[in-house]
């Protein structure tokens, strides 16, 4: 199946969907620069084909604004050229503060809100087969798209990071047809939600996980019992060999000495600025940015953008372009979707489609 990707970012999403095997990236819109030259960076390293339709460095707001007709035309051929060969998805997530109960809550009167709307109003111009999106239903239902939302957690699909996001899949009216997906109303039926989660999210958060322990500088400790390796930023940070991974050295200095980064406990997370990250425990939203820091849990310092891809569960050999800057580093990294997560959608999507196509 083919995806246009909009909002992309440095496309943890993408690499979600495109790592589970049935799909393929063809279009990719990311206004950022340098979070694009991340996206092709990473993927040039890891042996990934760029998209056929090519990378599209513009604001999305220009493809509806009527001052550039030809940026909505030509992607309006593209997308039925794809639809003619493929079933065609879209696949995004704009930027989220407008709509998040820790953000400025301004729905679709904010600035980010209003990018919200117009991603909805281009799927719904270009309508592609199906998409995957998070807010606006009623709109869609407008336009004879069937849906299906859940309230995800990193954690179930097996991240060291407690992440909410809302995902909403929409199916067209033609394609419902096409490939007999169960409907009522509006809404699909038996979307495989659960199938590709590893995890409980209730189970998990039950479990004696460790809060705080004295700040002990480079000194290892054992793991507690009761708990998921699994889960843990300690079992990321091993898996993906961080200390020896390309971004390793990529952190923040610290500029007021090294106190603040020696007086917290291991796991404390009072306060919004300056966690510290417990290294047998999952990490929180990696947020980076709007005073969201997060101290490493034994060492003296900032986590390095190394870390930070290992919290958001991307495989190792993703790799930030070295002249990246730190700030565009770590925007672009807490701006991402967790990699499995991404890759458990993927796959139910996929099940989904195939389970009541072959039917």
């Amino acid at each position: 199946m083919n995806l246009f990707s909009f909002f992309s970012g440095a496309g943890f999403l993408d690499l979600g969907f495109e790592l589970q095997g049935d799909f393929d990236i063809v279009f990719v819109n990311e206004f950022h620069l340098a979070f694009n030259h991340v996206y092709q960076y990473a993927r040039e390293h890891m042996g990934i084909n760029p998209p056929i339709y090519g990378h599209h460095v513009e604001n999305i707001l220009h493809y509806l604004d009527g001052e550039h007709p030809e940026l909505l035309e030509e992607l309006s051929r593209l997308v039925d050229e794809s639809k003619h060969n493929q079933l065609t998805g879209f696949i995004g997530g704009p930027p989220c503060p407008d709509f998040s109960v820790a953000g400025r809550n301004r729905g679709q009167e904010g600035e980010n809100g209003r990018l919200s709307g117009t991603y909805c109003d281009l799927i719904c111009e270009t309508h592609p087969d199906f998409f995957v999106f998070e807010e606006l239903k009623q709109r869609f239902i407008a336009h004879g798209y069937y849906l299906t939302e859940q309230l995800i957690n990193a954690i179930e699909y097996g991240a060291p990071q407690d992440r909410d996001r809302i995902i909403l899949i929409g199916f067209s009216q033609e394609t419902v047809d096409e490939l007999h997906l169960p409907v009522q109303e509006h809404n699909l039926l038996d979307f495989p939600w659960e199938e590709h989660k590893i995890y409980n999210l209730e189970e998990v958060k039950a479990l004696p996980w460790p809060t705080t322990n004295p700040y002990q500088e480079n000194v290892q400790t054992v793991m507690p019992d009761g708990i998921i390796a699994e889960l843990t930023v300690m079992h990321w940070w091993q898996q993906n060999d961080v200390e020896n991974h390309p971004n390793a050295n990529m952190y923040f200095q610290p500029r007021a000495g090294l106190i603040r980064f020696q007086a917290k406990d291991e796991g404390d997370m009072e306060r919004k600025c300056y966690k510290r990250l417990h290294r047998w425990r999952y990490s929180p939203t990696a947020a980076y940015g709007n005073n969201e820091v997060h101290i490493h849990p034994y060492l003296p310092r900032r986590i390095s953008a190394a870390e930070a891809l290992a919290i958001q569960s991307l495989p190792a050999n993703f790799i930030l372009p070295p002249d990246l800057t730190l700030t565009d580093a770590f925007k672009t990294i807490g701006n991402g979707v967790p990699f499995v997560a991404a890759n458990g959608i993927a796959a139910s999507i996929s099940d989904y489609i195939q389970n009541h196509d072959n039917n």
